[in-house]
C-alpha cells in the first residue's frame, strides 16, 4: 500500500493548569474547561494515535509501523530506533502555570524507567501580555544550595524568567530546570517519553484536595545546575524557503513562512516529515495522496514521499524530521 500524508485524532489531555484555548484558537474538540493538552502524534503506550482521514482511517500509529516500518518511517529511522516511533508532538495550553520540573537524559530514564529521555523544544503560537517561561536558573548553583532552596522555600529565586511573545522559540535539553508560564500558548516537539522530574507545584492541590507528587530525590542526579545561555533559538523567518531552527541528535525542525505554492524535495531525507501548522491552512499533497492542514493541525508525510508540494496562499509550518 502506498501511504498518503495522514492525519490523527487528537488525543485530549486534562491538566490542572490548563483551559480553553485549544477549543477557541486551534478549534480543538475539547469537553472540559481545563484542557491542558493535544496530543497531536503519539505513540506512548496508553495514548497512540489513530488515523482520521482517507483508506487508513481508524488504524493506529503503532499498527502502521509494523506493517509499513521503512516506507512510513525511513530506513535510518527503522535502524536507529527500530519500531518506536521516537518523537511525540503536543499543543498545550497553560491557563495557569505549570509544575517547575524537568526531565532526565537517555543514559538516566533508560536505567530508571527503560525509556527515552526527554529533549524538547518550544514554539510559542499565542501569549498573553507579560506571560513569561521558566528556562534554566539565573547562577550557577550547587546542588547544596539547590536542596536548601526548597527547604526553605525560595527556589523561585534562583530561576531565570523569559518574557515571551508569538514565534519565541526554545529549545530544552535535558537537565534543564523548566515551567510554561500562565497565558502561554505553543506547539511542543519532544523525544517520545513521558517521563517528568517535578520538583515544586506552587503547593497547589488537586480536584481531590491532594498535593501533586513530587519528585525531589531522583531529580538531584538528573539537573544541569549551570547557568546557560543556550535555549533561545535564534532563526530566519525568510518568505517562501526552508529556515532552520533546531538540528539536533533527536529531531531537525525548519520553519516555513509560506505566501505561495511550494515544493520540498525529500528524496533524500530518508525520514518521515511532520508538519504542524501555527497559521493559516495548506494542502499537503504527494503522489500517494493529499490531506489539508489548518492552524493547530498536524500532518505525517511517510519517508516514502520524494516530495511534498505545498499549496497555500498563506501558511506558517514547522516542519520535523529526523
Amino acid at each position: 500500500m502506498r501511504i498518503y500524508p495522514l492525519k490523527f485524532r487528537p488525543i485530549l489531555k486534562e491538566r490542572l493548569w490548563g483551559g480553553t484555548k485549544l477549543e477557541k484558537v486551534l478549534q480543538k474538540p475539547i469537553v472540559s474547561d481545563i484542557t491542558g493538552e493535544s496530543w497531536e502524534l503519539s505513540a506512548v503506550s496508553g495514548d497512540v494515535s489513530v488515523v482520521s482521514n482517507g483508506e487508513l482511517a481508524n488504524t493506529s500509529l503503532r499498527t502502521l509501523i509494523d506493517r509499513f516500518p521503512e516506507a512510513l518511517l525511513g530506513k535510518s529511522v527503522v535502524e536507529r530506533f527500530g519500531k518506536e516511533f521516537p518523537i511525540l508532538i503536543k499543543f498545550i495550553d497553560a491557563k495557569q502555570d505549570l509544575s517547575i520540573q524537568l526531565h532526565p537524559n537517555d543514559e538516566l530514564a533508560k536505567k530508571r524507567h527503560n525509556s527515552f529521555g526527554k529533549t524538547e523544544m518550544w514554539y510559542v503560537m499565542d501569549a498573553d501580555a507579560g506571560a513569561e517561561l521558566i528556562v534554566g536558573f539565573n547562577k550557577n548553583v550547587t546542588k547544596e544550595q539547590y536542596s536548601k532552596s526548597l527547604e526553605d522555600d525560595s527556589l523561585l529565586e534562583l530561576l531565570n524568567y523569559e518574557t515571551v511573545n508569538k514565534g519565541d522559540t526554545f529549545f530544552i535539553n535535558t537537565g534543564k530546570i523548566h515551567a510554561i508560564g500562565a497565558g502561554v500558548l505553543l506547539a511542543e516537539i519532544q523525544q517520545t517519553s513521558d517521563v517528568t522530574y517535578r520538583v515544586f507545584d506552587f503547593n497547589r492541590k488537586d480536584k481531590n484536595g491532594n498535593l501533586r507528587e513530587l519528585h525531589t530525590e531522583m531529580a538531584l542526579d538528573a539537573i544541569d545546575y549551570e547557568k546557560k545561555d543556550d535555549f533561545k533559538v535564534r532563526y530566519d523567518r525568510t518568505l517562501d524557503a526552508t529556515n532552520s531552527m533546531v538540528d539536533s541528535p533527536y529531531f531537525k525542525t525548519n520553519f516555513l513562512n509560506l505566501t505561495t505554492d511550494f515544493i520540498q524535495d525529500t528524496a533524500s531525507r530518508d525520514s518521515f516529515t511532520i508538519y504542524m501548522a501555527v497559521d493559516g491552512v495548506a494542502d499537503l499533497k504527494t503522489n500517494e495522496g493529499s490531506a489539508r492542514i489548518n492552524k493547530g493541525e498536524t500532518v505525517l508525510v511517510p519517508a516514502m514521499a520524494n516530495r511534498i508540494h505545498i499549496e497555500t496562499n498563506g501558511v506558517q509550518l514547522l516542519e520535523v524530521t529526523i
